[in-house]
């Protein structure tokens, strides 16, 4: 396969978006995260060390996506740079590339599944008080 020195180039754009969204991910959590410490210096909870126990998961998860995703972006330059050298290593190295890509997008997911779970346990401490006989309750 032949690569021309734009290809590589199409990538960057997503992968700096991808970055911005990680990065929002990262302060939104570290913000919930300053937040429930001092709700468990207050009251010591099982829901909130539950949810802290999810959060220092997606934090991990999103740090190892920020630097497949860097890697991914480092690689993508490499590549135009071999390709403008004239050397066949470009095609490996835009391989690799797409895929850290597609290992960060993944990754990506299944935070999103931890940050449902963390949803949930809330839900589930809530859910108890609810009593499916009560008119108050709304239907869901």
């Amino acid at each position: 396969m032949e690569l021309a020195i734009t290809t590589p180039a199409v990538i960057f754009p997503a992968i700096s978006l991808l970055m911005l969204a990680y990065t929002n991910r990262y302060i939104a959590i570290s913000n919930r995260i300053r937040t429930l410490h001092m709700q468990y210096k207050q009251e010591k909870s099982v829901i909130i060390l539950a949810q802290i126990h999810i959060l220092k998961r997606r934090i991990r998860l999103i740090r190892d996506m920020q630097l497949t995703g860097i890697l991914s972006l480092f690689l993508a330059a490499l590549t135009m740079f071999l390709i403008y050298e004239g050397f066949s290593a470009a095609t490996y190295s835009f391989t690799i590339s797409l895929l850290l890509l597609l290992i960060s997008l993944g990754m990506s997911a299944y935070e999103i599944i931890l940050s449902n779970k963390a949803l949930f346990i809330l839900l589930t401490d809530v859910e108890h008080e609810l009593d499916p006989e009560s008119e108050e309750n709304p239907v869901i």
